[in-house]
This record gives structure tokens, sequence and C-alpha cells, in this order.
């Protein structure tokens, strides 16, 4: 008998990429009375990144810092907007390697830190063209 898969949860954030993220900021601030929003610099990633508590939805915006980076390279092949669809999971590596097991092809082998819980990355060619990353959320506390 095979084992149960990993249960995926509820959208953790929508990925939005930007060449200007303060712009896009002003806008979200604008447009949809976007609260105010810290930019992120984290070490371990090349970019800068905003994320908008938007009711009960978050928005992530992220603005590449290096022009080789992948972000970067999306933003120049497909223009800005929307980047990737990130889902919650309880335990990513079990689910990491369930999908493996299935023959699914993953950008990230091993998950890795992101900015709000470990991550992994599904490659857009196994999800019809959308970018999937699976998000076990830090614990609060």
């Amino acid at each position: 008998m095979n084992a149960p898969l990993c249960a995926v949860g509820s959208v953790n954030h929508v990925g939005v990429a930007v060449r200007d993220i303060e712009a896009t900021l002003r806008l979200y601030q604008a447009l949809f009375d976007s609260p105010e929003t810290r930019i992120l610099e984290p070490d371990f990633l090349p970019l800068r990144a905003a994320i908008i508590v938007q009711g009960e939805t978050h928005i992530e915006l992220l603005e590449p810092t290096d022009p080789d980076s992948d972000l970067a390279r999306f933003i120049a092949k497909r223009g800005e907007g929307l980047h990737h669809l990130a889902l919650n999971v309880d335990d990513v590596d079990a689910k990491v390697e369930q999908l493996k097991a299935l023959g699914v092809e993953m950008i990230d082998q091993t998950p890795r830190q992101g900015m709000t819980g470990r991550i992994a990355f599904i490659r857009p060619s196994e999800t019809y063209g959308a970018l999937i990353e699976l998000v076990q959320p830090f614990a609060e506390g």
C-alpha cells in the first residue's frame, strides 16, 4: 500500500516580481489601501522584498539586486508581474521526497531557508507553467 501524500494547505503568499519595490508599494497603497510595509534585504537571497499583509492574504513583492539572478532573468524575459504561488505544507522535507518519488522534477532537491519558512520550488514545467513554492512556515513564538 502506498503511503498517504503529505497534505498541502492554504495559500501562504503570492509572489510578484518588480523592478522598483518602492514604487510598487506606493501603487499598492494607493490602489488597495495596503498597509505600511517594511522592505527586507535578506543576506541569503539576491533580492529586496516586502511582504504585504493585505487582509488575510500575503503578497510578496520581490525586486532583484543581482542582474544575473533567476529573478532578474525572469523579469527580463517575462516582465514584471505574477512570479509564483506559495502553498503551506506541514512537512516540506516529506513533501519534496514524496514528489520526487512520484517523478516530479524539483528546482530544490532539498528544502532551504526562505524569508517566512523552509521552502522548495517545483519546476514550472511540472505544473503547466506555474512556479509553485512549498512553504513550511517558521514556528511562531
